[in-house]
C-alpha cells in the first residue's frame, strides 16, 4: 500500500512538473521589444475619420489586426505634452508622478523665465558641435513615480534596454523613466539628434554616424526648407519629420541590436509632428489630415522594417498606440458653427490682474504681482511681492481668485456687446471655475467626475497659484486659426488606445479606458512590478487565454531576478566610474 501511494505521488509530481502553469506560463516566454507608439496631439477621432484611407499594417494594425479602445479618456485636466507621456510611461496622473505642465516657474532656479520640466543643469547636452550654445542639460529629475520601463530594468538586474525617442525632449525622455540607458531628441534649430550626459559622456557611434549622414539634409529638401535655421517650426511641422524621426528609430534599433537579446527590450517612440502642426491650423484643417495619412505611410513601412529586424519578426513584438492628448476645434472654426467658442488673450489677462492687485496692495505702484509668461490654465504668483507686502499664500491667492471674474470681463471688446445672441462671431471669454494651488491640495473640490480630474492634476511645483477653468472651447491663443489643449473637457483627454502583439485578441473593445491602462498591462504581461505609483487597470478583456499565446522563438525560461544565462552587455556609452560623472540625486 505505502509503495502506491508513492508511486502515485511520484506520477503527481512528474505530472505538475509538465503541466504549464494556468495563469502565466505562456506570457512567460516575453516578447524580444515592446515599442510604446505615442503620437502627440492625435484625438481618437482622426482614426474613425480618415481609417478608409489607410495603409494596411499602418494605423490599421491595430485597427483591424489588434485589441483596440476607442473610448480611451484621460482621466485627468492636465493635458500637455509632459504631464501626457509621463502619465502613459507610469500609469500615474500627475498626483502620482508629479509632472503638470510642460514648464513652470521656479523662481529659485531661474527668475527670468519658467523652467521645463526636464531642464537640468546638472547635466550638459552631448551631440552638438564643440561651441554650440545648448542651454542646459536634460534628466527625468522631476519624474516621481517609475516607468514600466524601469521596472522591466529592475526586473531584468539591468539587461534590458529601454530608450525613449522623439522631436522634443520632454516626451524622449518622461515615458522611458529614471532607469532608461538612452533617450535621444533632436535639437530645434539644427534638427541634429542630441541627448543629455545624464545617459552617456558622447553620442553612440551609430548616433554620430546617423548625423553625419546627410539624413538631415534630404528631410530639409522633402519640406522644401533646405537652409532653415529653425527645424522645429519649419521641418517639425511636416510629415518629413515623421520619416526622419522613424528612420532614426531603425537607427537605433540597430545600432543598439534591440530585440536581439534574452530579455525583452524596450523602446518608447513619440511622433511629434502631428502637434506641431495641429496647433497651427487646428484638427479640422486639411493639412492636418494629410499629416495623418503621411503618418499612416510612415508607420506602415515601420512597422514591416520592424519584421524583417527583430529577431522572429513582428510576432516577437508588441506595440501599444497612444496619445499624450486630444485638442480643441480652432475657436474661430467653433465659433462659426454657433459654439461658445473664444480665444483668450493671456498677457492681457495677466495684465488686469496686476492692476487688480496693485490697487488692492500698492497704490500707485506697478509691482508684479502675477508673474508673467504664463500658459493657462496655470497662472503662476510672484511669492516674493506678495511677501514684501505682508501677504500670505493663502491670502496672495484669494485675492487673485477674487479678481479673476473682473479680468475676464474685461477682455470682452467693446464691439462683442453688440453682438446678437445667434452671432457667429466668437463670443466674450467665460471664466467656469477656478481653484488656489492650497484648495487644490487640501482636496476641496467637488465631489463629481469633474472633480475626481482636477484631483488627479494637482501639483506642487509652480510655487503660488490659482488654476483657471475656462468655458468649453476656449483657450489663450495668438493665431488666429489655431488651437491648443489643457482642459477637463473631453476634446483635450480622448485619445486612442490599441494594442498588437500575441497576448492580444483582435477585436474593437467599447467601454471607457484610460490611458494609465497602458502600463498596467504590459507589466503584468512582462511578469514585472507595476510602476511605483500606477492606478491603472490590466485590460484583461482583451487578453487571450495563456495556452493561446505563441512565440516565433521563446525567450529563455529566467534563471534568477530576470538574469539570463546569455544576456549581452549594454553597448551604450557610460560616464567614467568616478564621482565626478556620477549622476546627482534630484
Amino acid at each position: 500500500m505505502l509503495k502506491r501511494f508513492f508511486s502515485l505521488a511520484l506520477i503527481l509530481a512528474l505530472t505538475v512538473g509538465l503541466t504549464p502553469r494556468a495563469s502565466a506560463s505562456a506570457y512567460d516566454a516575453h516578447p524580444k521589444l515592446v515599442v510604446i507608439l505615442v503620437i502627440d496631439q492625435f484625438r481618437e477621432d482622426y482614426l474613425q475619420r480618415y481609417r478608409a484611407d489607410f495603409k494596411p499594417k499602418g494605423l490599421r494594425l491595430f485597427l483591424d489586426h489588434g485589441a483596440y479602445f476607442p473610448d480611451c479618456y484621460y482621466g485627468y485636466s492636465n493635458l500637455f505634452t509632459a504631464p501626457g507621456h509621463s502619465t502613459i510611461g507610469t500609469g500615474a496622473y500627475t498626483d502620482g508622478h508629479g509632472i503638470g505642465s510642460n514648464a513652470w516657474w521656479d523662481l529659485d532656479r531661474n527668475k527670468d523665465r519658467p523652467i521645463t520640466s526636464v531642464e537640468d543643469e546638472r547635466y550638459a547636452i552631448v551631440g552638438m558641435p564643440q561651441g554650440s550654445e545648448t542651454g542646459p542639460g536634460r534628466s527625468p529629475r522631476n519624474l516621481l513615480a517609475s516607468t514600466v520601463g524601469d521596472e522591466l530594468r529592475l526586473d531584468t538586474k539591468g539587461h534590458a534596454r529601454v530608450f525613449g525617442i522623439s522631436l522634443k525632449d520632454r516626451a524622449a525622455i518622461l515615458p522611458a523613466g529614471a532607469s532608461a540607458n538612452g533617450a535621444f531628441w533632436v535639437d530645434e534649430a539644427t534638427g541634429r539628434f542630441e541627448t543629455s550626459t545624464y545617459y552617456m559622456p558622447q553620442l553612440p557611434d551609430w548616433a554620430t554616424a546617423f548625423n553625419a549622414s546627410g539624413r538631415l539634409d534630404q528631410a530639409k529638401q522633402e519640406a522644401n526648407q533646405p537652409n532653415t535655421t529653425n527645424f522645429e517650426n519649419e521641418i517639425g511641422s511636416t510629415p518629413a519629420s515623421i520619416t526622419y524621426e522613424l528612420d532614426f528609430a531603425k537607427a537605433l534599433v540597430t545600432g543598439e541590436q534591440m530585440g536581439k537579446h534574452d530579455v525583452t527590450d524596450m523602446l518608447t517612440l513619440s511622433i511629434s509632428g502631428t502637434d506641431i502642426l495641429g496647433h497651427r491650423v487646428g484638427p479640422d484643417a486639411d493639412e492636418q489630415q494629410a499629416i495623418v495619412d503621411a503618418l499612416d505611410t510612415d508607420l506602415d513601412g515601420f512597422f514591416a522594417w520592424l519584421d524583417k529586424n527583430v529577431e522572429g519578426g513582428l510576432g516577437n513584438v508588441w506595440i501599444a498606440i497612444t496619445a499624450d492628448h486630444g485638442v480643441a476645434p480652432s475657436p474661430a472654426i467653433a465659433a462659426q458653427l454657433g459654439m461658445n467658442a473664444a480665444q483668450i488673450d493671456t498677457k492681457k489677462l495677466v495684465n488686469e490682474l496686476n492692476d487688480a492687485m496693485n490697487q488692492k496692495f500698492s497704490p500707485g505702484e506697478k509691482v508684479v504681482y502675477v508673474l508673467p509668461k504664463q500658459e493657462l490654465p496655470f497662472l503662476s504668483l510672484n511669492r516674493p511681492s506678495f511677501e514684501r507686502a505682508g501677504i500670505n499664500e493663502q491670502e496672495a491667492e484669494q485675492a487673485v481668485q477674487d479678481a479673476l471674474e473682473g479680468a475676464f470681463s474685461a477682455l470682452m471688446k467693446p464691439s462683442d456687446i453688440k453682438l446678437p445672441a445667434q452671432s457667429k462671431l466668437p463670443p466674450r471669454p467665460v471664466l467656469y471655475r477656478s481653484y488656489t494651488r492650497l484648495q487644490l491640495a487640501a482636496g476641496e473640490l467637488p465631489h463629481t467626475q469633474f472633480g475626481d480630474l482636477l484631483a488627479h492634476s494637482y501639483t506642487p511645483n509652480g510655487g503660488w497659484y490659482v488654476r483657471v477653468v475656462p468655458a468649453a472651447f476656449q483657450m489663450g491663443l495668438e493665431k488666429a486659426n489655431g488651437t491648443t489643449h489643457f482642459t477637463p473637457y473631453s476634446y483635450d483627454r480622448h485619445v486612442p488606445l490599441g494594442f498588437y502583439g500575441a497576448p492580444f485578441t483582435t477585436g474593437v473593445y467599447h467601454g471607457r479606458v484610460e490611458p494609465v491602462d497602458l502600463a498596467a498591462t504590459f507589466a503584468s504581461l512582462l511578469g514585472v512590478n507595476q510602476p511605483s505609483a500606477s492606478v491603472g487597470r490590466i485590460l484583461t478583456q482583451a487578453l487571450k487565454p495563456a495556452a493561446e499565446v505563441t512565440y516565433p522563438k521563446a525567450i529563455p525560461a529566467r534563471t534568477h531576478r530576470g538574469a539570463h544565462p546569455t544576456a549581452g552587455k549594454n553597448t551604450t556609452p557610460k560616464a567614467p566610474a568616478k564621482s565626478a560623472t556620477e549622476k546627482p540625486q534630484p
